[in-house]
């Protein structure tokens, strides 16, 4: 069954589809990573792309719960940012087509909200 967006903001960013897939930068067209459709609730994105582009990314779902901040680190499975709890993917942000980047993604089957940042 497919979820209900309850936030979608993209600034300078766009989606292969509705709420996942492949996250592309607006001016330059650059693939700048993957967001896995059904394993996120919710992603706060930030990034300073190669090209000299802001670009935001905001989405949750109408069945979001609310998350639960944690010092864990999200492991690298394949290049993928991957809950360590569950080892789900959860998102790919690729370092080489981005300058700097903040993030926080909710787990949806742990509900923790971990963070990752590259400067």
């Amino acid at each position: 069954m497919a979820r209900v967006l309850k936030t979608k903001k993209l600034e300078n960013t766009r989606l292969a589809t509705n709420y996942g897939g492949w996250m592309y930068c607006d001016k330059c067209n650059e693939n700048i990573g993957y967001l896995c459709y059904s394993t996120y609730d919710k992603v706060e994105l930030n990034y300073l792309c190669n090209c000299g582009s802001v670009g935001r990314a905001l989405l949750d779902f109408e069945d979001s719960k609310d998350g639960k901040a944690c010092k864990e680190e999200l492991i690298i499975i394949k290049n993928r940012f991957c809950c360590p709890k569950d080892q789900e993917p959860l998102i790919t942000i690729l370092d080489k087509k981005v300058a700097s980047y903040e993030m926080k993604i909710t787990c949806k089957s742990c509900s923790q909200i971990y963070k990752k940042e590259k400067k």
